[in-house]
């Protein structure tokens, strides 16, 4: 299950809930993966520059929400005011690979980020999925101009040689303001339609529509019907659209489309896909805009798909689980097994971390897979991590296993308890008790005569 978010946040700070974005509150199982893309994040330089040293109130915002649900941020990339963050499950975290990022500026000829794509692919279950979230030029007259940027971003390729072009993903979803707009039709007649809630009659005038007909480079990308108010342009804090001088027309500028290379080939219903081609299949369960939120003069839209894929990669690189019980009041072991295909590395290693850890760097501490190795055999290899380093208070904890070649987690243990340092507690306690007798408030501190 994978929930796709667009949102030109204009310069805003993030909203004080977002429990219906996320649809966190929805009947049925958990989103798998959170992919969540950005536009008009503060961009100022000031800002931007202390974002690349830190992470940017966007994303921290969205760790603090999500990883309390067992979701880490898996990567994100950042261009000026295009942001784009993928949060998932630990469970799928051993069969990700292969994360790669890209941007492509379009603003100003490229020279300036202000418009253009971010991108993040990776290899999912062994097939290759890719996401691209972009902001086009504004403005009716743009659409040629919307089309050639995004027919540059498409042919823009990843740096290392192995990794497929755009279009050549198994999957590719392309989200973000696209900033098409309504053509031909008078700002009354458009609003009229939208008020009695005929969007169909705005349908075949919507530019991206229109492209899809002519475009080649369109025609395989798949759009779910626009059964929602246009998105564009709204008053803040309002469902009001845009009382100002400039009263812009209203228009689906926020858009989730998809792409399913195995599907491009066979359009005619007479083509039957072969076993091989039929391993993956993609439905779009949900297709909204979420008309509460007016932090900006655009609403939020997100879609909810369902991902079927025949796994290629079905058993984790490495298996790996806590010796013993872990206390911290004694050296701990750690085993592992890896498969015997795996490419280790004398950089890997292996994370301790909290259940509701946020991101790959946010470990509690960690062991070099060779360094602090103290046994091995065909089977397994045991690595140990001193006392000092356990938390002292305890917890729920999991293990993560680091591939250094692979650039991400291989494997991950289940979750575990470590039992908290009871001789510590106790003095810690003791030394409150007698903090608390020597306050001056205490009647206990006091001498009796």
């Amino acid at each position: 299950r994978l929930h796709i978010v667009t949102w030109n946040v204009g310069t805003a700070s993030p909203p004080p809930d977002v429990t219906g974005l996320l649809q966190l509150n929805s009947v049925g199982p958990a989103m798998d993966m959170y992919v969540i893309g950005l536009q008009e994040v503060n961009s100022r330089i000031t800002n931007f520059l202390s974002d690349l040293a830190f992470d940017d109130p966007w994303s921290i915002f969205f760790m603090t929400v999500l990883s309390p649900l067992g979701y880490i941020k898996l990567s994100s990339v950042r261009m000026q005011g295009l942001l784009l963050l993928i949060f998932v499950k630990h469970v799928h975290l051993p069969f990700i690979r292969d994360i790669h990022t890209q941007y492509t500026r379009t603003g100003l000829y490229g020279y300036w980020g202000n418009k253009g794509g971010v991108t993040i692919r990776m290899s999912l279950y062994g097939h290759t999925v890719c996401f691209i979230n972009c902001h086009l030029p504004a403005h009716m007259e743009n659409t040629e101009q919307r089309l050639d940027d995004f027919e540059k971003i498409l042919e823009m390729q990843f740096e290392e040689e192995d990794i497929p072009s755009t279009l050549d993903h198994d999957i590719l979803f392309w989200f973000g303001d696209l900033n098409f707009r309504i053509a031909d039709y008078g700002i009354h007649f458009v609003r009229e339609s939208i008020n009695n809630r005929r969007y169909n009659l705005l349908w075949e005038k919507d530019q991206l529509n229109m492209a899809k007909k002519k475009e080649a480079f369109l025609q395989d990308f798949i759009e779910g019907p626009l059964q929602f108010k246009p998105t564009y342009k709204f008053d803040l804090y309002s469902d009001v659209y845009d009382t100002s001088e400039k009263k812009r027309k209203p228009a689906w500028t926020d858009r989730i489309l998809w792409r399913v290379k195995n599907l491009c080939h066979h359009t005619s219903k007479e083509s039957e896909l072969s076993e091989e081609e039929q391993t993956i299949s993609v439905t779009l369960n949900n297709y909204i805009s979420h008309m509460s939120y007016g932090i900006s003069d655009h609403k939020p839209v997100t879609g909810t798909f369902g991902l079927e894929m025949k796994p290629l990669l079905s058993i984790p690189s490495v298996t790996l689980n806590p010796e013993g019980e872990w206390s911290a009041e004694h050296d701990v072991l750690i085993s592992y097994s890896a498969v015997p295909e795996f490419p280790s590395s004398a950089w890997d290693w292996i994370g301790l971390f909290k259940v509701t850890f946020k991101h790959v760097n946010d470990y509690v501490t960690y062991a070099w897979v060779k360094d602090d190795e103290i046994s091995s055999n065909n089977d397994s290899k045991q690595v140990y991590i001193s006392a000092e380093e356990i938390p002292d208070m305890g917890g729920e904890f999991v293990l993560c296993y680091y591939s250094n070649n692979m650039q991400s987690i291989v494997g991950i243990s289940q979750p575990f308890q470590i039992q908290p340092n009871r001789t510590l507690i106790e003095k810690d306690l003791a030394q409150e008790e007698i903090n608390w007798r020597r306050k001056p408030d205490n009647p206990e501190s006091h001498n009796e005569f």
